[in-house]
């Protein structure tokens, strides 16, 4: 069975529909999907649908964006009641404070020089306004040449037009993701831009505050990221997930591509398939 369980549609920053994630990831031989879209489930219901008809099966996922020691970090929950009325009440509230950042940013962008920021990035957003529709909106204007220089010259951390964001905690994340009844992990551990010391600390505190599992295998690593990863997992005896964190079809990076875990590793599915 081949898995991919993160993954982004147009719900948040991705460039495909829901629909035409699903499809994809059939092309591509993915047998069990999660569509993990920032901080909402607004995508779910279309890509259900779409997998109805498809031979996949596809499971609730959210990515949430979380605050912890002043970092901004990403948990990936799966297989959770996406029904539950506390889950449903903390992604209403990252949504809020999704728009609320995304104001501040036109606002910073405004005083760069740059005009109607946030209505060239709403025209580009079918859902909820991220750093990334801005970054293709100063792409679009000619601004900068590319996605990665609209973060490197204005919206990565400590440019003119970053946004320190305020989402939920470690903990409010993985207790409402506990009540739906799923299963979280930490999204992409090593690209956080923290050492090696660090990322031990984040994993340290996610186990002690009763997180599941970490991402393990992604695309685009090198043998030596997964296996650390993979020792990570066994070490603080957290389970292991995999995803190709999939928002466009790239040369390097697709659905359900060298998404392998090592044999030491305790893979995520079995908690909901066992």
């Amino acid at each position: 069975m081949n898995y991919d369980l993160h993954c982004h549609s147009t719900a948040s920053d991705g460039m495909l529909t829901p629909t035409e994630v699903v499809q994809r990831a059939v092309e591509k031989g993915v047998d069990v999907l999660a569509l993990t879209d920032h901080d909402t489930i607004n995508g779910l219901a279309e890509a259900k649908q779409a997998a109805q008809d498809l031979p996949i099966t596809l499971i609730s996922g959210v990515e949430i964006s979380i605050v912890w020691q002043d970092k901004n970090i990403h948990l990936s929950a799966l297989n959770f009641d996406e029904t539950n009325e506390n889950l449903v009440n903390l992604l209403e509230n990252q949504t809020a404070l999704r728009e609320q950042r995304a104001i501040q940013i036109a606002e910073k962008l405004a005083k760069a020089g740059i005009q109607n920021a946030y209505e060239g990035a709403k025209n580009l957003a079918e859902g909820e306004i991220t750093r990334a529709h801005y970054a293709r909106f100063l792409v679009e204007i000619g601004a900068v040449k590319s996605i990665e220089k609209a973060f490197k010259k204005y919206l990565g951390q400590g440019k003119s037009a970053y946004v320190k964001p305020m989402w939920c905690t470690m903990e409010e994340a993985i207790d409402t993701i506990h009540q739906a009844g799923g299963v979280i992990n930490v999204a992409h551990p090593l690209r956080y831009k923290l050492t090696a010391r660090w990322v031990r600390r984040l994993i340290t505190a996610f186990k002690e505050a009763g997180g599941d599992g970490i991402e393990v295998s992604g695309c685009g690593q090198s043998r030596d990221q997964r296996q650390l990863l993979a020792r990570w997992a066994e070490e603080f005896e957290l389970y292991a997930s995999v995803g190709s964190d999939f928002h466009y079809p790239t040369q390097w990076l697709d659905f359900g591509k060298d998404l392998i875990l090592p044999s030491n590793c305790k893979p995520i599915w079995t908690l909901w398939e066992s």
